[in-house]
This record gives structure tokens, C-alpha cells and sequence, in this order.
């Protein structure tokens, strides 16, 4: 197995950020290229679910995937090796999210092949990653059913600038003091329009219905 494409990310600009952002979706537009920034913290289980995901949509869509970390290439190893997709890592050297020029950096890496999707998994961490706009098509983050149902309330952006809200590990419910409804709830409190999935990456419970949201969405990007 071939190495993954390993690319050194350099600090830009924030002041023009939004700017850059709308430009990237444009050009994104244009190109009919889906991106979608998958947000969350450390454990949550990202990866997990998206190799769940890819594997479904893998036969339907050209999937690529850009792992955004401070350090090392263990997450795009481990999709690159689990689906057989492009994968590409990349480094943020020291910095806690990615933002516009950051993201277009990774999206050249992937090369001239226009993908039909590309999910970045941005580095996991429930504030920085949220106050940047990435240039993403829509916003998704995994909450995980240890870290508690009160997080919407404790991390206010994150769960503002989400469309989607995947709640996984929903097979440890009964070991947590965790209320699914309690956190629709709170979810809807920060973002009404957001849409809360429960899934469970280890058994593939529920990432079904991510993997069609997902095609949806890619579908009608690509032809609206």
C-alpha cells in the first residue's frame, strides 16, 4: 500500500475569511464539488463513521477525504487502507482548526479530478473548528453519547453553525446518563433547523440514513 499524501498546511489570513469562504463555495459550485466539514471533539468516533459512510456511497459517489490534524497521518491511513478512497492528510502545524485558504490548500492537494464529495475532518475540538467557515457546503458534527446531552449548551457555536448533528454510540445509552430527547431539545434550542441523527459507528446502526442524507444533498448541490 502506497503512503498517504502528506501536506503541510501554512497559517493565512483570518481577516478576509468569509470572503474566502463564499469564493471557495463558488468556485465549489462551479466545479460541482460537495464539501462537507464534519466537526467534533477527540473520540467521538469520526473516522469510525465515516468509513461506515464512505463504504456505502463509495459504488454511488467519488468520495475524497481531507484529515485535518496538528500532527501525524493515522486517521488518513486508516480511511485510505478501510475504503479504498483518495485520502490525504492534512497538518496544521500547531493550530486548532482550519478556515478558507486552509481548506483550499488540502482541496488542491486532492489534485485536478473534480470529486463528487469531499469530507474534511477537521481536527476534533468543539470550539476552535466552529468559528472559521471552511468554505464547506454544510456543516455536521458528531456528538458521542459519553460526552453528555448537555454539550449544546456548554458549546453554543458548534451546535449553531451545524445543519447536521450525528449522535453516536447510541448502543452505550443505558451505561450513560444520557437523554436522547434532552438533546434534540438543546440542539433545537441553539439551531431549529438542524437535523439530529442517532447512529452508532460500531454496528452501523443509523449511518444509513447519514450516508442518504449525504447523497441528497450531493445530488441536489451538483444539479441545482
Amino acid at each position: 500500500m502506497d503512503p498517504v499524501k502528506v501536506i503541510e498546511i501554512k497559517k493565512s489570513v483570518f481577516e478576509d475569511n468569509d470572503k474566502d469562504a463564499d469564493a471557495l463555495r463558488t468556485e465549489l459550485k462551479r466545479r460541482g464539488v460537495y464539501l462537507l466539514n464534519l466537526m467534533s471533539s477527540p473520540g467521538s468516533g469520526k473516522t469510525t463513521t465515516l468509513v461506515r459512510t464512505i463504504n456505502l456511497l463509495k459504488d454511488k459517489l467519488r468520495i475524497a477525504v481531507m484529515e485535518a490534524d496538528i500532527d501525524s497521518d493515522v486517521d488518513a491511513v486508516k480511511i485510505k487502507d478501510a475504503t479504498g478512497v483518495q485520502s490525504i492528510q492534512l497538518h496544521t502545524g500547531g493550530m486548532c482548526h482550519l478556515d478558507a485558504e486552509m481548506t483550499r490548500q488540502g482541496l488542491d492537494g486532492l489534485g485536478t479530478e473534480n470529486p463528487d464529495l469531499v469530507i474534511l475532518e477537521n481536527v476534533g475540538n468543539l470550539v476552535c473548528p466552529a468559528e472559521f467557515d471552511t468554505g464547506s457546503c454544510r456543516n455536521a458534527m458528531i456528538l458521542s453519547v459519553p460526552e453528555g446531552h448537555d454539550k449544546p449548551l456548554k458549546y453554543p457555536l458548534m451546535f449553531s453553525v451545524c445543519d447536521l448533528v450525528l449522535v453516536n454510540k447510541i448502543d452505550v445509552i443505558p451505561y450513560f446518563d444520557f437523554d436522547l430527547e434532552k438533546c434534540r431539545e438543546y440542539v433545537r434550542m441553539r439551531n431549529p433547523k438542524a437535523k439530529v441523527l442517532p447512529v452508532c459507528a460500531k454496528t452501523g446502526e443509523g449511518v444509513d440514513a447519514f450516508a442518504d442524507w449525504l447523497l441528497k444533498e450531493v445530488n441536489e448541490w451538483k444539479n441545482n
